[in-house]
């Protein structure tokens, strides 16, 4: 009896640390795509009618790709015989809205902890890979959506969030985009990101995942997207020299 309550509260617990992350996400993206602070300061009326709009598109796109990436890290954690459970990391979640507030976005409101003892550098590196092969497999749904709502192929179809477009466009567009923007971001070889253990396991895996990832990046986002990326990669080079010595998390 005493066994069953304290599992039920780990899983509690877990379900409601992963619901706080995917909120903190959801509203991230959200400020991400209303502009942040410059948005706020261009108008509040205007940034609060198109945050509302933003909200509920986001929160759909982070709660497939973002949950499901975490969910397969555990399922195939476990897979290999390790104790596998996400959990909230609130220093991350400062990070997270604060950096989404000045325009760019470092995510991370939590992770999976894998407590284990006996992995090998391959099962390690399966584990992290899970989640943006996840994120792969989100991406190629809504690229299905894209050509059987609107009769074409989504290419560059990041363009359509400046134009004029139906809700259910901008919701599968976002979803693209957001689906393998995470994978991107998760793939950095930096701890403890997953990428670093891909790496450290299989270069040639890591080289063509990220193939992938930049391809479908580019696919959907066009030369523009490339710009995006540096600038993103700058911020999280400096993320990772602030942050270096705060190793806590395995994700």
């Amino acid at each position: 009896m005493a066994d069953g309550y304290r599992e039920h509260l780990a899983v509690s617990g877990e379900l409601k640390d992963l619901a706080i992350a995917d909120l903190v996400l959801t509203v991230a993206f959200a400020l991400i795509f209303t502009g942040g602070l410059a948005g706020l300061a261009a108008g509040v009326p205007t940034f609060v009618v198109s945050f509302a709009y933003f909200i509920p598109i986001a929160f759909v796109a982070v709660t497939l790709s973002f949950v499901l990436h975490e969910y397969m890290h555990k399922i195939v954690a476990q897979r290999f015989g390790a104790i596998a459970g996400f959990k909230r990391w609130n220093l991350g979640i400062g990070i997270t809205l604060v950096s989404s507030l000045l325009g760019f976005l470092v995510g991370l409101p939590g992770a999976t902890m894998i407590y284990t003892s006996r992995f090998t550098q391959e099962e390690e590196g399966w584990v992290s890979l899970a989640g943006p092969l996840t994120n792969f497999g989100v991406f190629l749904v809504f690229f299905a959506a894209f050509y059987l709502v609107y009769h074409s192929l989504p290419y560059h179809a990041l363009s359509m969030l400046n134009a004029t477009t139906s809700y259910i466009g901008l919701l599968i567009v976002i979803t693209l985009f957001i689906s393998v923007w995470l994978a991107f971001f998760n793939m950095l070889p930096m701890y403890p990101l997953d990428g670093s253990k891909v790496l450290r396991w299989n270069k040639s895996v890591y080289a063509a995942t990220m193939v992938v990832i930049f391809a479908f990046l580019y696919y959907i986002g066009g030369p523009g997207i490339l710009v995006s990326l540096v600038y993103l990669l700058i911020m999280a080079i400096v993320f990772y020299f602030m942050f270096s010595g705060m190793r806590v998390f395995r994700m």
